[in-house]
């Protein structure tokens, strides 16, 4: 009998003890239930999450905050479904926001850290592994828009506002294109800053501004539609659109006077977020992830499209296509095809998505190009990805010098992108220094502006803030005394209101307020001259000089109008202008 009571006792501590050790849990990793916070590094900052755990499986991401770029950021709802899918963090980034997924794929497994667990404690997911078949769907419309930046977006608006039915297509998982990534400043002549500062300036002048920039290899013809309808385009922006203009100017190189419109916090993020928003508004849809992958032509005429989705197969039939995909400086295969020189060795700013699929298109049913050889690199970019620095800012408000390795000055600051890159590749380690005082800095509204790239690039060791021109200098390896050297001639050139060694045309202030602020820079591709060549109606011409029935096409996916090199604020004037264009006639051609 004692016998069969210690047996009983020992199979209850048995049983309790294995009790306790599966408390809280359903499987054998024991992830005690819970939600936990998680912290990962992103391009713009922290991305903070709550990441909620029930018997080993991830039930809910809630992002708490974030400092991602307005776009990019729908990259992690696109992350959480896939995580929420497969129960795992084990997944590809999404394509054109890499550092925003790795952000916050590693926010995800820091919370797991708190929970005391790993990635690989997570229950493996049961999936359907059955492969579901796509469907084949046709749709019609008015007019089909391909390509969801700022020439896309205009094009839809004005085709829309004409009366059309209109569809976007865009292949990327976030609208916006290079738009959404540049400056977005823009030029317009005789606009209502110039007026309020006495500047003198006329449609003629930025004509012959773009010509010269060019090197006279540019369309006169379109080039004067863009001068011409300049004003009006930004005037559309602002009225109709709802973009917010800030109140100066900039002054960007090769231009004759200070004409350059600046939307509110220097970034394309206003541009694209308010043309969003606007198409939105009107109920124009838009299809993410659907790359258009042919034209469909009958009887010389395009009256439609073919794209792939993600799930599904697309026929979109319309009366007429607007093109607007952009260039090709993320395709270094097509670089290479016009421009060898332009290799795998030189990064690029553009979107991943830059990689010339509508003039691909466009070219097999027969439409000419032109100008695809000459490829622009902006002269001021992340020596490691390639990124343009909108620490830049500061040199196009006239406050910076660019010295070499050596401590010398050794082109204008504000001379043509493409003679800037041309010079600083020529420097020691092909990159250059740009130096700029706390005044300067603060008159650029650098902090104000770009507070997270200036994190970014102290962390990355591209940046540096110190009292001294001796602690700058000694930073970066430049010569000291040239450097002092060169900013006391500088500052002497700033007092005498002459430049006369490199003639720079906007000499505003001095370099002599401490701290100062210099940072390593190197060129990558910006711009793609050539493309598909149009009339002034942003028709689509053959290679026998005759339109494409049905084909109209609006940015940098068209050639002639920049010639071989663009002028900085050109761009959101052309795309704007020559989008409008494009909708307007596509929907009257559609009735």
């Amino acid at each position: 009998m004692v016998k069969l009571f210690k047996l009983f006792i020992c199979c209850m501590l048995i049983f309790g003890l294995t009790s306790c050790s599966n408390n809280g849990a359903s499987g054998a990793n024991n992830i005690a239930n819970g939600t936990y916070e998680g912290v990962g590094k992103g391009k713009g900052g922290d991305i903070t999450l709550n990441v909620t755990i029930e018997d080993d499986h991830i039930t809910n991401i809630e992002v708490i905050s974030h400092n991602e770029t307005t776009g990019f950021d729908s990259a992690m709802d696109t992350l959480k479904d896939k995580v929420l899918k497969y129960n795992s963090i084990d997944i590809d980034t999404v394509s054109g926001a890499t550092l925003t997924s790795k952000g916050f794929l590693s926010a995800i497994e820091n919370a797991l850290t708190n929970a005391n667990a790993s990635k690989d404690m997570l229950a493996k997911a049961e999936i359907n592994d059955q492969e579901v078949e796509r469907q084949e769907i046709e749709e019609e419309y008015d007019v089909v828009v391909i390509g969801a930046g700022g020439a896309g977006f205009s094009a839809a608006i004005e085709a829309k506002n004409a009366g059309a039915n209109v569809i976007i297509l865009e292949k990327m998982p976030a609208v916006g294109g290079n738009t959404l990534i540049s400056g977005a400043e823009y030029a317009a002549p005789n606009n209502w800053l110039q007026k309020e500062e006495g500047l003198e300036d006329s449609v003629d002048l930025m004509v012959e501004d773009m010509l010269v920039g060019g090197d006279n290899k540019n369309n006169p013809e379109l080039v004067r539609v863009v001068a011409e309808n300049a004003l009006d385009g930004a005037l559309w922006l602002k009225d109709e659109v709802g973009v917010i203009w800030e109140d100066e100017l900039m002054f960007f190189g090769g231009h004759s006077v200070k004409r350059s419109l600046i939307p509110l916090n220097a970034s394309g993020v206003e541009i694209v977020t308010k043309l969003n928003e606007k198409a939105q508004s009107m109920d124009i849809p838009i299809y993410l992830n659907t790359k258009a992958t042919e034209l469909i032509v009958e009887d010389g005429k395009v009256v439609g499209v073919k794209a792939v989705g993600e799930d599904n197969d697309y026929t979109f039939k319309c009366d007429a296509v607007v093109m607007a995909t952009g260039g090709f400086g993320s395709n270094v295969e097509m670089r290479i095809q016009y421009n060898p020189e332009i290799d795998e060795t030189i990064l690029s700013t553009n979107s991943v998505g830059s990689t010339g699929d509508g003039i691909i298109m466009a070219q097999e049913i027969g439409a000419d190009v032109e100008g695809m050889e000459y490829i622009q690199t902006y002269p001021i970019c992340d020596p490691l990805t390639g990124t343009l620095l909108y620490f830049d800012d500061a040199r196009l408000y006239g406050h910076t010098i660019i010295v070499n390795k050596e401590g010398k000055r050794f082109v204008e600051e504000l001379g043509r992108r493409d003679e800037m890159s041309l010079a600083i590749k020529a420097q020691t380690g092909n990159v250059c220094y740009e130096l700029v005082d706390q005044n300067g800095f603060v008159e650029s509204k650098l902090e104000e502006n770009h507070a997270q790239e200036l994190e970014y690039l102290y962390e990355n060791d591209l940046l540096v803030k110190a009292d001294t021109l001796q602690e700058i200098a000694e930073f970066f390896g430049v010569d000291y005394e040239a450097l002092q050297e060169t900013v006391d001639n500088y500052n002497t050139y700033v007092e005498n209101g002459e430049d006369p060694e490199f003639n720079k045309r906007s000499l505003p202030s001095k370099i002599e307020t401490a701290p100062y602020y210099m940072i390593k820079a190197a060129p990558a591709v910006h711009h793609t001259m050539g493309g598909l060549v149009i009339n002034t109606d942003a028709q689509v011409l053959n290679t026998d000089g005759e339109v494409i029935e049905g084909l109209y096409a609006a940015g940098e996916v068209t050639g002639g109008i920049h010639g071989t090199n663009r002028l900085g604020s050109c761009a959101l004037a052309d795309i704007t202008v020559f989008g409008r264009i494009a909708g307007q006639n596509a929907a009257e051609y559609s009735k």
